[in-house]
């Protein structure tokens, strides 16, 4: 769906858009370097974005929900 940039739910899908872009990237870095302790950021930041990522979905739904209940 497009939102119109004064609608929360336009910035919540491009930001979370970006959150899944990093957490994809830094997924992949897992699988291209050796060091351990990298491997091991990188894993907790794309951890750390999934739930972040849920959060916003979260969100998302919500708010979508309100607003069918508000047009009801």
């Amino acid at each position: 769906m497009v939102y119109t940039e004064d609608n929360p739910l336009y910035h919540v899908v491009k930001v979370r858009g970006m959150l899944n872009a990093v957490m994809r990237h830094c997924r992949e870095d897992i699988e291209k370097v050796a060091e351990p302790k990298a491997q091991a950021i990188f894993e907790t930041t794309a951890e750390v974005l999934g739930g972040l990522i849920t959060a916003y979905s979260g969100y998302e739904a919500e708010f979508e929900e309100k607003a069918r209940g508000m047009a009801a």
